[in-house]
């Protein structure tokens, strides 16, 4: 089976991008896999993305903040943004994919109970865009199995 992509994209891809992509990985929906990405990618997480992940017994992802690539986006079915991407850091061509932002808060700028809020609500967000996922790869199937 050919897995299909979440894209979670941010600026630094050094907190909530990370964040998402821990979460959604930890138990994606079957056939799919996360990754993240940011426009200005920080040279490393931000320190307390490792420990916020850790508390909730999650590991962060293998990879530092990386850049966002027309690749990626290409290859994403779904890419959601974190409410940081502006017109000056939003590439043109993102603008025109099927986008979902969550408008969260850069917890990197919050203190550590704001951070572990801004946790709270992306596990809220993945555990949700999971189970759509899920149901309309079983809605897909059902549908191809009547026809």
């Amino acid at each position: 089976m050919v897995q299909k992509t979440v894209l979670f994209a941010c600026v630094e891809n050094a907190c909530r991008s990370l964040m998402a992509e821990a979460m959604f990985n930890r138990n994606p929906a079957s056939g799919w896999r996360a990754i993240s990405a940011g426009t200005q990618p920080s040279a490393v997480a931000n320190p307390r993305t490792e420990i916020m992940l850790r508390e909730i017994g999650l590991e962060l992802p293998p990879h530092r903040p990386q850049l966002l690539t027309e690749e990626m986006m290409a290859a994403s079915k779904v890419v959601v943004t974190m409410g940081c991407l502006d017109r000056a850091s939003c590439p043109a061509n993102l603008k025109v994919l099927e986008l979902r932002d969550w408008a969260l808060p850069d917890p990197g700028k919050l203190d550590d109970a704001g951070f572990r809020q801004v946790r709270r609500d992306l596990g809220a967000h993945v555990e949700e865009l999971r189970r759509e996922l899920a149901l309309a790869d079983e809605g897909r199937a059902a549908l191809a199995e009547s026809g």
